[in-house]
């Protein structure tokens, strides 16, 4: 198979990752996106356009994209044909063992307004910044004293074979699919990487992507939303929606034993008559 991916450190560990999982002998094909490129800045669709393109006109057979960068609603004739057994879906802090290690008013490095909401709201005192750029070019910026931490994915920290970079974890809701892989593929060719599937992984990725859609979180808002299996066979998701100064924020929890999108839905309409649509536009 042609396995499409970007470039970065990352998306090709991600797509060698799949490629051993699928055995045999596979070619990468890098693509690279308006993303790379800079353009686009704060639309998710930025990460999978190109490779979206690729797979349409037959260029890849697959395409390996983080789970998290993927938009709600995919173009016609692509689906998300298999999700891999996740890894750890939780926030590392680098550079501190902990937020309460970190001194009043030191600055945190981050590229994500979930983790910046949830900091906030954590800890009010610090100087939370964005910090832009892959997960390497963020810790050379923390190792150059720019800040005094970076928080980043646990899972790719583990990919890139750096966990120990990590020096706590962070307990904020992660954002939806982190952690995951998301192989996509042409409509009807769903078989080709069906072998990936981990099913416990693509219910818990279908709850939290439906919250999203409903809540109509894009890259400019402030979401949480993390599933897990439960003893019963069912799903718990938590979820979160803040605004990015830390000064409101709503959270809810609920286990379902249906459909994952259901659960989902439910859960983005308990948050939505709490006041969250307030709450992301302030």
């Amino acid at each position: 198979m042609r396995i499409g991916t970007r470039g970065s450190a990352l998306a090709l560990a991600q797509a060698r990752e799949v490629a051993a999982l699928l055995h045999g002998r596979h070619e990468l094909v890098t693509v690279t996106t308006s993303g790379d490129r800079g353009t686009d800045a704060g639309d998710k669709e930025r990460w999978v356009r190109e490779l979206d393109a690729a797979l349409l006109e037959g260029a890849v057979d697959a395409a390996v994209h983080s789970a998290k960068d993927v938009p709600t609603e995919l173009p016609d004739g692509i689906v998300i044909a298999a999700v891999p057994e996740r890894a750890d879906p939780r926030d590392a802090l680098c550079g501190a063992d902990g937020l309460g290690a970190l001194a009043p008013r030191a600055r945190v490095g981050t590229a994500s307004l979930r983790r910046t909401a949830q900091l906030r709201a954590l800890r009010e005192d610090l100087e939370v910044v964005e910090l832009r750029g892959n997960v390497d070019t963020r810790l050379r910026r923390l190792e150059a004293g720019e800040v005094a931490a970076v928080v980043v994915a646990a899972a790719g920290l583990e990919r890139l074979g750096r966990s120990g970079e990590g020096r706590a974890l962070v307990e904020l809701v992660p954002c939806a699919g982190q952690g995951c892989l998301a192989v996509t593929t042409r409509a009807g060719e769903v078989e080709r990487v069906a072998a990936l599937e981990h099913l416990a992984s693509a219910r818990a990725l279908a709850a939290e992507r439906a919250l999203v859609h409903a809540l109509g979180a894009d890259c400019h808002t402030a979401v949480g939303a993390h599933a897990t299996a439960t003893p019963d066979g069912g799903l718990r998701l938590r979820a979160f929606a803040g605004a990015v100064d830390g000064s409101a924020w709503v959270r809810d929890e609920l286990a379902g034993r249906g459909e994952p999108e259901a659960l989902g839905v439910e859960v983005a309409e308990r948050l939505l008559a709490a006041g969250a649509a307030e709450v992301l536009r302030a």
